[in-house]
């Protein structure tokens, strides 16, 4: 039994400080060059609509934010923000649009390691539409991301205290050593 609970005990420690699966996919190289090449052609072609246009750019930012380059998924969020600044310029895009582009860009900036801009673009999302699975589960990971990284800090911030402590400890007995000899 004793050693049930301390299995139980490992794996939630474990798992708090693990690798914290996202169960978000990841996109390689090749399929964003592929995308890059669609992007071309759709802007050279002179025939191409510009719906096909804006899927050939959604296609490579969707790309782009999966990634696995750091500069890649920064590119695929500069995408979304100039397709979503043109957008609202225009006013043409349905709220499905919106919400995609909001969701893809969650995912860009949980990526990057900005949650506090994820989760605050994941509630605009689902503002739109509120029982939007997707939306929903990266909103549960980017919110158990934020609670792990506080409590990694908090971890942190009081090992730098005792560490501290010892120190100042250890300073104030070396120099109390010889006053108690005499």
């Amino acid at each position: 039994m004793k050693e049930m609970i301390m299995n139980n005990i490992f794996d939630s420690v474990s798992s708090l400080f693990g690798s914290g699966e996202d169960h978000i996919p990841w996109c390689n190289r090749d399929i964003i060059h592929r995308c890059e090449i669609e992007v071309g052609e759709a802007m050279n072609k002179g025939e191409s609509t510009e719906e096909h246009k804006s899927k050939s750019i959604m296609r490579l930012s969707w790309a782009l934010v999966h990634s696995m380059q750091r500069e890649d998924v920064h590119r695929g969020i500069d995408m979304l923000l100039q397709a979503t600044n043109n957008s609202m310029a225009k006013s043409t895009n349905s709220p499905l649009d919106q919400r995609e582009m909001l969701y893809l860009m969650a995912v860009g900036y949980y990526r990057s390691g900005e949650y506090s801009t994820s989760r605050r673009l994941l509630n605009r999302c689902l503002g739109i539409e509120p029982k939007w699975r997707r939306a929903l589960s990266l909103k549960k990971t980017v919110e158990d991301r934020i609670v792990k990284d506080g409590f990694i800090g908090i971890g942190i911030t009081a090992g730098a205290i005792i560490a501290a402590g010892g120190i100042v400890a250890a300073c104030l007995g070396y120099q109390a050593a010889p006053l108690s000899q005499s």
